[in-house]
């Protein structure tokens, strides 16, 4: 049996990153709910997202060196992030980890992660 020191060597690193963000953007890009919160162009975001999620998850420390700490909340402050985006956010993220095939154990760890930080994100009541 093979044993991984983190979550992102555990899935395929940067292959497997790629594909989730891709798969989740696609569905961002179409979300009623998430289009007005999110540019039209969604390039520079899903770039700086797979910079995050390979650091988050235990790889590189990418996001970090091009643009400090992540300072996740208030960098999404500007944004009117309520408990019903939060949900489609995760409803779409939860989709994107079907989509790029993340096997258990790790997909649940990755959602629940993701979860919580959503949570955090909230900064707006519906």
């Amino acid at each position: 049996m093979t044993t991984y020191g983190t979550i992102y060597e555990a899935i395929g690193g940067a292959d497997t990153i790629d594909r989730l963000v891709t798969a989740f953007y696609k569905r961002v890009g179409k979300h009623p709910l998430l289009t007005p919160i999110f540019p039209d162009d969604l390039t520079e975001t899903a770039r700086k997202q797979r910079l995050f999620l390979t650091q988050f998850f235990g790889g590189p420390r990418l996001y970090t060196e091009e643009r400090g700490h992540p300072m996740m909340r208030r960098r999404h402050l500007p944004f009117p992030i309520t408990p019903v985006r939060r949900d489609a956010w995760l409803a779409c993220m939860d989709a994107a980890l079907n989509e790029a095939e993340i096997q258990e154990p790790y997909r649940t760890a990755i959602f629940d992660k993701l979860t919580m930080t959503a949570n955090h994100m909230m900064n707006t009541p519906d």
